[in-house]
C-alpha cells in the first residue's frame, strides 16, 4: 500500500475544549492557537490533549471552553525551549474540523514512521509486559515528527526485536500521563506526559499490508490538502 505525507499520520478526535485558546505561533499571516481538549475514553476515563488550531478554524465555530471539537489532524512534534533545555513537544496539529461525528471512537490515529531509538523493554511488578517506542515520521518539506509511543504484552514482546531504522505501522489512540518529576531531594513536581498507546502495529514486510483506512476507521471527507 502506498504511503505519503497525508496517509503515515492522521489523527481523529472528538471532545471537549477545556482552556483559554493561547497563541502560539503566526505563519504566513495566519495566527495558530494551542488550547487543551479532554477526550473521553471508552473506559470512561478521560485524556486531556494538546491542540494547536489556525485562528481561522477557531473563528469559523466560536470555538471556546465548553465546545465540542471534532476533526481531523496531525499529531505533530517541535522542540521547546525551557529552563534553557530544549524539550520535545507534543501537539494534535488540527487540519480540518468536522461537521458530525465520523467514528465510534472518539481518540483515533494511524501512524507510519521508523524506529530512531531501541525500544525500551520492560516488566511491572504485577508481571505486565510494556514496551517504549520512538517513532520518526516523515512530514512534508522535509521535517519529521518524533513520536514517543507505547506498546503492551505481546505487542511489546514483539516490538523489543525491531531495531532502530526498520519501518513501523500502527494505530491506537493519543493518551495523557501525569508522574511524579523529583526536583530535589524533597521537592517534586506534577507533569504530563503523552504518547501512543497502541492497539495494532506492523513491523518488516508486514508494513505493506497494514490497512491505514480500516485502522483510521472513519469516513474522511477532504484530507488532501498539506497545511503549514
Amino acid at each position: 500500500m502506498l504511503i505519503n505525507e497525508n496517509q503515515n499520520n492522521r489523527v481523529y478526535v472528538k471532545g471537549e475544549i477545556v482552556t483559554e485558546a493561547k497563541f502560539s505561533h503566526e505563519i504566513y499571516g495566519e495566527g495558530f492557537y494551542e488550547m487543551d481538549v479532554m477526550v473521553k475514553r471508552l473506559s470512561g476515563q478521560c485524556d486531556v490533549l494538546p491542540v494547536t488550531i489556525s485562528e481561522r478554524l477557531i473563528e469559523s465555530q466560536n470555538l471556546q471552553v465548553g465546545s465540542q471539537l471534532c476533526a481531523i489532524g496531525q499529531f505533530r512534534s517541535y522542540n521547546k525551549q525551557i529552563d534553557g533545555k530544549s524539550k520535545l513537544m507534543l501537539t494534535v496539529f488540527v487540519r480540518e474540523l468536522l461537521s458530525e461525528d465520523l467514528g465510534t471512537n472518539p481518540n483515533n490515529i494511524v501512524l507510519c514512521g521508523y524506529v530512531c531509538k531501541p525500544p525500551v523493554y520492560r516488566t511491572t511488578p504485577f508481571n505486565r509486559e510494556i514496551a517504549d517506542i520512538l517513532i520518526a515520521v516523515n512530514r512534508a518539506y522535509n521535517k519529521s515528527d518524533y513520536i514517543p509511543c507505547i506498546a503492551w504484552g505481546r505487542n511489546a514482546r514483539f516490538v523489543k526485536n525491531v531495531g532502530v531504522g526498520e519501518k513501523i505501522a500502527i494505530s491506537g489512540r493519543i493518551q495523557s500521563r501525569e508522574y511524579q518529576k523529583k526536583i530535589s531531594e524533597t521537592e517534586t513536581k506534577l507533569l504530563t506526559a503523552y504518547e501512543v498507546s497502541v492497539s495494532k502495529l506492523a513491523a518488516f514486510d508486514n508494513v505493506d499490508t497494514f490497512d491505514f483506512d480500516k485502522e483510521f476507521g472513519i469516513l474522511e471527507q477532504s484530507y488532501e490538502k498539506e497545511t503549514v
